[in-house]
């Protein structure tokens, strides 16, 4: 039988078959993956490479120079000279090919099935993933005699070199998994009755799935190309949830927010929200404004992180996922309006901590007026380094406590403007209070946002070529200045506008 589904295509399918459908027949319309899905793609292969050495001296399926058919030629191979494990290992059954990411051979013969996930939960998705493996190897005539899901201990915490063993811990779903076995025929039978027709389109309806359990590819293609969704809709008043608001609204035609009904049941913010987009104008609480901006003490210290959250713990202390900074952004604002700015940027490989720690206490003294957006991020990320370095907690903790959030006049509705569509976050709020800056994080180079932040550091650590590592920099440099410069020109527009 000609191979006609992938793990990964019987997986799309079970979430929504238009998108399996578009997969195989117009994939041209699909949104191909950001800087965040890229990073995420790349950690999990990481991830998947390392859990390998919880089964050492294994064989792995090259996964480049071979077609497919030879690696299933290759997995049968080495099954039939005693291997014990198989990275990658591949087969194909019924027209549907899988690759198992460790397959384990028991003394008795029996085999052993690791699917390895960079998560550090065995979600449901997860086992509908290793059910489609154990139902190619079943039909193949293999023992499978239990099925696991490889994932992420959240309990461990590095001490000294990497401790594999303690950093995955493997979840038994066989009963799971051997539960799901009679659905699949039928869903197999679906699909590909589906995919028989490349020329009409499945007519399925937006809706919770479309989120549910990842973000669908086709979002823009099926919600704005085809429904003609606005940018800022019903959607944005109330959450996708399976139940939301916001597809009953839908199911009545409504998606744009000017046509809620006056008396349709909102909360005291959705109800602000829905007025002012209705009426076009934007909230200007002069009140609000003058109280928060007078609870601001100079000099002011605007503060910004830019950090890394690996799902291998990289330096010592750390755990599955912990957030450690790798650069920072200080603009010292004094009442005359003059500025200093002061930075840091860690060197790849290393662990920067200490040295962002030291040079924190240097830079911002007790006492000080420290002002971020959205200052629940930094102070997390201020405890963890306070417990991390005990010499400097005092410090940190001072800092911490005298923390004022710029993101309160908008998270409160007190300054909103239509352009902002809903939203409150700095990259929305500095357009709406500084129009001349409108295009000023467009017009960065290489680094419009934390997401590519992330990513450039990391290629930073691969780079050799000096003027590539010297643009690099500059980037990143620059991004994160960007960020409390910006901080410094909304403040200033708030402290106009109550003049």
């Amino acid at each position: 039988m000609c191979l006609s589904l992938s793990k990964s295509f019987y997986i799309k399918g079970l979430q929504c078959q238009k998108a399996l459908w578009l997969e195989k027949h117009n994939k041209a319309v699909l949104t191909l993956p950001g800087a965040a899905a890229m990073a995420t793609i790349e950690e999990g292969n990481a991830v998947g490479s390392l859990a390998c050495a919880l089964f050492p001296g294994g064989r792995k399926i090259t996964t480049k120079s071979i077609s497919l058919s030879q690696k299933v030629v290759l997995t049968q191979k080495w099954i039939n000279e005693g291997v014990h494990d198989i990275y990658e290992a591949t087969f194909e059954f019924d027209g549907v090919l899988v690759m198992v990411d460790i397959l384990h051979k028991n003394a008795d013969g029996s085999f052993e099935i690791y699917e390895v996930k960079s998560s550090t939960k065995a979600k449901d998705i997860f086992k509908q993933d290793v059910s489609i493996q154990y139902y190619v190897l079943n039909g193949l005539g293999y023992d499978v005699s239990d099925v696991y899901i490889t994932i992420l201990n959240t309990d461990y915490v590095r001490s000294g070199e990497l401790d594999i063993k303690q950093l995955f811990t493997h979840v038994k779903v066989t009963s799971e998994v051997l539960a799901l076995q009679g659905d699949i025929p039928a869903n197999l039978g679906k699909f590909r009755d589906l995919l028989t027709d490349d020329l009409n389109e499945p007519d399925i309806d937006i809706g919770w799935h479309c989120k549910n359990p990842h973000e669908c590819d086709a979002m823009d293609y099926c919600w704005q190309q085809q429904r003609g969704i606005p940018e800022y809709s019903v959607f944005n008043i109330f959450s996708l949830t399976k139940t939301s608001k916001a597809l009953g609204l839908y199911q009545q035609g409504i998606v744009d927010i000017k046509d809620i009904p006056d008396d349709m049941k909102l909360t005291d913010k959705q109800k602000a929200k829905v007025d002012a987009w209705k009426a076009q104008k934007g909230v200007i609480n002069k009140g609000a404004i003058k109280s928060f901006v007078d609870s601001i003490n100079y000099p002011i210290y605007h503060f910004d992180f830019e950090t890394l959250g690996p799902a291998i713990p990289s330096f010592e202390g750390m755990k599955p996922y912990e957030k450690y900074p790798f650069q920072y952004s200080l603009h010292i604002e004094q009442e005359d309006g003059s500025l200093e700015h002061k930075e840091y940027l860690a060197i790849p490989g290393q662990d920067p901590r200490e040295e962002i720690v030291k040079r924190m206490v240097e830079d911002i003294p007790t006492g000080a007026c420290v002002m971020a957006f959205n200052i629940s991020f930094e102070k997390s990320i201020i405890r963890t380094l306070a417990n991390n370095y005990p010499a400097h907690k005092a410090h940190l903790m001072n800092i911490h406590d005298n923390f004022i959030d710029l993101e309160i006049p908008f998270q409160n509705g007190d300054y909103w403007m239509p352009s902002m569509q809903g939203h409150y976050g700095l990259k929305y709020a500095l357009p709406a209070t500084v129009p001349e800056m409108k295009e000023a994080y467009p017009d960065l180079d290489s680094v419009h946002n934390g997401n590519d932040a992330m990513a450039m550091f990391k290629k930073l650590g691969e780079a050799t070529d000096f003027d590539e590592i010297a643009k690099i920099k500059s980037a990143l440099l620059e991004y994160c200045k960007l960020d409390t410069y910006a901080m410094v020109k909304i403040l200033n527009n708030l402290k106009v506008l109550i003049k």
